[in-house]
């Protein structure tokens, strides 16, 4: 290998190195990371529980 595909091939790695750092710290500044737990909770709550208020307002608009 010569030295100018080296230098190349570092020079890439920098690059691919910023955006990496570029795209993680737009990350955490936009609030990606803000709750991690909701989504996994989310999955778990029934939608059909009559006791939630949004249902008892669809079961009154039905009847």
């Amino acid at each position: 290998m010569t030295i100018s595909t080296l230098l190349f091939l570092l020079g890439m790695t920098m690059v691919f190195i910023a955006f990496i750092v570029i795209g993680i710290l737009w990350a955490i500044r936009s609030g990606q990371f803000e709750d991690m737990e909701g989504p996994a909770q989310r999955i778990l709550m029934d939608d059909d529980d009559p006791l939630l208020p949004s249902n008892r307002i669809e079961e009154e608009n039905k009847k």
